[in-house]
C-alpha cells in the first residue's frame, strides 16, 4: 500500500475513518476483500504470494494496515511485512502493546509502517524510526516514508478529507473515493528518482505494469457499526470490481 489517511476520533459520527490506496505490480497475485477462510474473524484483501495483507479489520472492530518503506531487512529472507497485520488482528493485544512488542523484532522485516487500532486507541510504528507512538485524536497520513511526511499526495489527501469532513454516510464515502481516484501529478517528492517521482506523486497511479490495485474506505461509527468498501482496478485504471461489507461489532473488542 502506498497511501493511507486515518482520521482518529476526528469526525462527529465515526471514531475511525480510513481511506487507502494499495499500489503494487499487477502480476503479484492477490485476493479481493473477503472474510478469510483460515480466520473468519478477519475481513480484508489477501496477498497470495506472502500470505499477509495490506489492510484488514476484524469482527471486534480492530484495524491494522501497513505501508512499505524501500529499505532492506537485516536478515535474509525477511518475514513478509503483510503478516504483521495478520498477527495483530488474530490476537487481542492492545495497539500500543502490540507495536511495542513488534519494535523488538522490527529488524526482521524490510522497511515498513504499521497502524493498529481498537475501539479507543490508535498506535503507529516504523522499523525506520526510533520509538512506537500512541496517536492522539487527529488526521494522519502515511505513504512510503514515516508518519505525516509532507509528501504532496499525503498533504493533498489530508486536505481533501478536511474539505469533506462535514459529510457523513454515502456522501462521505464518495468524497473519499473521489480523492483516492485523483491521478493528477503534483510537485515531485524530494530525493526520489525521476521514474519513481513520475509514478508515485499522484494519489492514484494509473500504470501499465504497476499501479493502484485497490482503493478502500473503512468507517467505524461511535455506535459500533463498521462499513468496509473496496474498489479494485487493473492497468490504466480499468475498473475490476467492488465489494461492500457492513456489520455490527462484537462487544468486548481489544
Amino acid at each position: 500500500m502506498c497511501l493511507l489517511l486515518a482520521a482518529h476520533a476526528d469526525h462527529r459520527d465515526y471514531r475511525l475513518i480510513i481511506a487507502a490506496n494499495r499500489d503494487e505490480f499487477y502480476r503479484r497475485p492477490a485476493a479481493p476483500a473477503a472474510y478469510w477462510k483460515d480466520d473468519s474473524e478477519i475481513l480484508g484483501g489477501r496477498d497470495l504470494e506472502g500470505g499477509g495483507t495490506w489492510l484488514a479489520v476484524n469482527r471486534r472492530g480492530a484495524f491494522a494496515a501497513i505501508t512499505n518503506i524501500p529499505r532492506p531487512a537485516s536478515i535474509d529472507p525477511p518475514r513478509s511485512r503483510g503478516l504483521i497485520v495478520n498477527d495483530y488482528l488474530s490476537g487481542r493485544i492492545p495497539p500500543r502493546d502490540f507495536v511495542d512488542n513488534l519494535a523488538g523484532g522490527g529488524h526482521g522485516y524490510a522497511g515498513f509502517n504499521v497502524l493498529a487500532s481498537n475501539e479507543n486507541s490508535l498506535a503507529w510504528y516504523s522499523n525506520q524510526s526510533e520509538q512506537p507512538k500512541s496517536l492522539s485524536p487527529g488526521i494522519y497520513g502515511l505513504s512510503n516514508h514515516l508518519l505525516d511526511t509532507p509528501w504532496p499526495k499525503v498533504a493533498r489527501i489530508k486536505a481533501d478529507f478536511r474539505a469533506a469532513q462535514a459529510l457523513t454516510g454515502s456522501a462521505l464515502v464518495e468524497a473519499l473515493f473521489a480523492s483516492l481516484a485523483n491521478d493528477d501529478n503534483a510537485s515531485p517528492e524530494a530525493g526520489l528518482s525521476i521514474e519513481y517521482e513520475r509514478n508515485s506523486t499522484p494519489i492514484f497511479i494509473a500504470g501499465d505494469s504497476y499501479g493502484t490495485r485497490c482503493s478502500t474506505v473503512v468507517l467505524i461509527s461511535y455506535t459500533d457499526r463498521l462499513s468496509f468498501i473496496e474498489r479494485r482496478f487493473g492497468p490504466r485504471k480499468s475498473f475490476a470490481g467492488e465489494s461492500t461489507f457492513e456489520f455490527e461489532l462484537e462487544r468486548g473488542a481489544t
